[in-house]
């Protein structure tokens, strides 16, 4: 199971790092059915220091989502060395008025 979770966690990083590279207006993948553009939107949301309150285009691409699969991420040990802060990732659905999983 933990084999498991480094695997996802190692995978979710390399499509971060992916995105970070890619090209504006390019939208060649997705994650958890947000694509490039919905992950872009959501971003300043879960960057520190000044995390700013999800945009009305980052809640529709969360809307869209599959919010249990990225609840997967939230005990990425990765995440913060991209700037993402799993606390603020995970307070998401939340602030955009979206019931979260379960244990999420």
């Amino acid at each position: 199971m933990m084999e498991e979770r480094k695997w996802v966690a190692l995978q979710f990083m390399v499509v971060l790092v992916m995105v970070s590279f890619m090209p504006k207006g390019s939208k060649g993948f997705s994650l958890c059915n947000m694509d490039e553009k919905g992950l872009e939107d959501c971003k300043p949301s879960v960057t520190e220091p000044n995390p700013v309150d999800p945009s009305s285009e980052c809640c529709k691409a969360l809307a869209g989502a599959d919010l249990k699969c990225l609840c997967s991420y939230k005990n990425s040990t990765e995440l913060p060395f991209l700037g993402i802060d799993p606390t603020l990732a995970s307070s998401l659905p939340a602030k955009c008025n979206l019931t979260p999983p379960d244990n999420c």
